[in-house]
């Protein structure tokens, strides 16, 4: 798995328990995947199908550097897999796991077109 970027936990991203909000980093999360499956299917028209379980492992605090490591899984004819971790720069600790995130290309009127990526490729 390779680490694509990273962000910096702020003030404002804090949940009343002091601890990174789940639902900024999951924006983040769709975000960050949508851009690593737009690069592998040469596309930016694409939308998010599934995510699977999401497993919180850990708390990021304020002050933590986190980055968000992709991996492409497979790829079908109009569709990709990618599985995702977040984890924490410093420690190294796993603060999210996702096993599955699909996306699919799209034409103009939403419907699912080819991307001319390999399918199966891994």
């Amino acid at each position: 798995m390779k680490y694509y970027s990273r962000r910096f936990i702020k003030p404002e991203h804090l949940n009343p328990a002091n601890a990174l909000f789940g639902g900024q980093l999951l924006s983040w999360i769709d975000e960050e995947a949508a851009i690593f499956a737009a690069c592998q299917m040469n596309s930016q028209s694409i939308v998010t199908k599934i995510i699977s379980e999401i497993n919180f492992m850990t708390p990021a605090r304020q002050g933590d550097v986190i980055e968000f490591g992709l991996a492409l899984i497979s790829a079908g004819v109009s569709s990709i897999t990618v599985c995702c971790e977040v984890r924490n720069k410093a420690t190294r600790l796993p603060v999210v796991t996702i096993d599955k995130m699909i996306f699919v290309n799209v034409d103009e009127n939403g419907l699912p077109k080819p991307h001319g990526m390999r399918a199966n490729a891994a």
